[in-house]
């Protein structure tokens, strides 16, 4: 199994976590956003999108990391990523498309390049966008985990799942971006109980063989 990534990619970060948690080896194949190696005919064979991550298992090419993860809990069961409950699973999947769906697409690196490219944002511009989409969404899910009596050390009980594969990027990209993570002090408590985790530690970012 080969995964394509980019050391500093959000959605990248998550699937190195949801694999570390699943206990599934790979090997770590790098792409160079930095030097536009996605755009090259070489990754373009692998992924049509040239995006990454991209997951290739034999003859089968995964991509985009949702599906991907979802693939892999279909395929790998154990350990589950998502409750047994469906009510509960339906809880779980709506933190994480916070994160997916509301917060990391439009903080994504081809976002950021057109705000600095184009329309001529400087880096203070940049991080004021991102850090008011990742505010808007931390805020909802800090809201949602702070009334959440069952929530244990996790978005969801006492073991990691889905929500905390997507949180934790979400988070060290907050970091990044200078965001002010005070007034969220479940998402720090969770990211510091998955900081305490093999599985969390190996995905690190800054751990990766082409972080440089």
């Amino acid at each position: 199994m080969k995964l394509y990534n980019f050391f500093r990619s959000g959605s990248s970060h998550r699937l190195r976590i949801a694999l570390n948690l699943k206990g599934i080896a790979y090997e770590y194949v790098p792409v160079d956003l930095r030097t536009e190696e996605h755009l090259g005919a070489a990754f373009k064979a692998v992924n049509p999108q040239q995006l990454v991550p991209a997951l290739v298992d034999g003859e089968l090419t995964l991509i985009q990391s949702p599906a991907v993860i979802e693939w892999l809990e279909e395929r790998h069961p154990a350990p589950p990523l998502l409750p047994a409950n469906a009510e509960d699973r339906a809880r779980v999947r709506a933190m994480a498309a916070i994160v997916g769906c509301d917060i990391h697409p439009i903080n994504n690196r081809r976002i950021l390049e057109y705000l600095r490219g184009p329309l001529g944002a400087d880096e203070d511009a940049v991080n004021a966008w991102c850090g008011t989409w990742i505010r808007a969404g931390f805020e909802a899910l800090e809201a949602m985990l702070a009334a959440d009596r069952r929530r244990g050390r996790f978005c969801f009980g006492d073991t990691p799942g889905l929500a905390d594969v997507y949180l934790v990027p979400q988070v060290d990209s907050a970091r990044r971006f200078k965001v002010d993570l005070a007034p969220y002090p479940s998402i720090v408590a969770i990211d510091a109980a998955c900081a305490e985790l093999d599985a969390f530690r190996r995905a690190t970012p800054g751990v990766q063989p082409d972080a440089r």
